[in-house]
């Protein structure tokens, strides 16, 4: 029978994994492997056991909506003592909680900017299936609660918010040159930054092929440093803009947007991409 952790070792592996993520997260090369022995010379664990700790410890992070390493992909059967290590760990390390969470500009790298670097075209994705709601032990989904909500974290964030805007902006405005639609590429307008948010949308667009290439697209765009599945809000005029015009409403997703990681679009309605649940009520006389 596999002994359990201790606390020591779990406050070990929990440094080394944080030390690799920052690393990854600054575009620095680091070798696994070597990361992976430098710990067993402190822990009497095997190479298996010690990439199962990490992949947990993915997890965790996964649940929070924070980045997790590449090449360590989640896997549960997480403990309450991990995720209460994880969140002492951020905790006591409150900058680079911020650099993961994108609030903290200051840490060594911004957010991609696409005025001063050029930005590879979105190549979007499948958007993540729908999937039943796992059952989480009232321990642990204690210790998420305690933590800062991703979607109220990433919606509160308007410098992270504005630069997703603006690679998006920049994207569809190349995306169109390519297609040869250099008059469209034009008249792509960043409509947030430039006539407010009250339109539901954020970037008009154009679909650019096609039978009607000039048919408009309105991109509601949705940022997050976090992985895919990360939740986000929609405000209740975005939701009532979706339905009234499901032909050329889209959300565009960016995710583990530090590192451009990815992208997908959901086209209404949207209840067929996601769960929908009241988040925020108004409160009047």
């Amino acid at each position: 029978m596999a002994r359990n952790w201790s606390d020591s070792e779990i406050e070990a592996i929990i440094e080394d994994h944080f030390d690799m993520l920052a690393n990854e997260q600054n575009g620095l090369a680091y070798n696994k492997s070597e990361h992976r022995g430098a710990l067993r010379e402190k822990i009497a664990r095997s190479e298996g056991s010690i990439e199962r700790k990490h992949m947990n410890i993915s997890a965790v992070l996964n649940s929070l909506g924070l980045p997790y390493i590449d090449g360590y992909k989640p896997y549960g059967h997480y403990q309450k003592a991990l995720f209460e290590a994880v969140e002492a760990y951020l905790q006591g390390n409150r900058d680079l909680h911020a650099y993961l969470t994108g609030e903290n500009l200051t840490a060594g790298q911004e957010f991609p900017n696409p005025e001063g670097e050029p930005i590879p075209p979105l190549e979007y994705e499948h958007p993540p299936p729908l999937s039943p709601e796992l059952e989480v032990p009232e321990d642990i989904r204690q210790i998420i609660l305690r933590c800062q909500r991703p979607a109220e974290r990433d919606a509160r964030n308007r410098r992270l918010g504005q630069a997703g805007e603006a690679v998006v902006f920049a994207a569809e405005r190349e995306r169109l040159l390519r297609l040869g639609q250099e008059e469209l590429s034009e008249r792509v307008r960043w409509i947030a930054r430039d006539d407010g948010n009250g339109f539901g949308f954020d970037v008009l667009s154009f679909a650019g092929a096609g039978d009607r290439p000039d048919e408009k697209r309105w991109l509601e765009v949705k940022t997050t440093t976090g992985p895919k599945s990360t939740p986000f809000f929609i405000t209740r005029n975005e939701l009532k803009v979706s339905k009234e015009r499901t032909d050329i409403f889209r959300i565009v997703r960016l995710y583990g947007f530090r590192r451009l990681g990815g992208a997908y679009r959901l086209r209404p309605p949207l209840e067929d991409h996601v769960k929908l649940s009241a988040a925020v009520y108004r409160a009047s006389f």
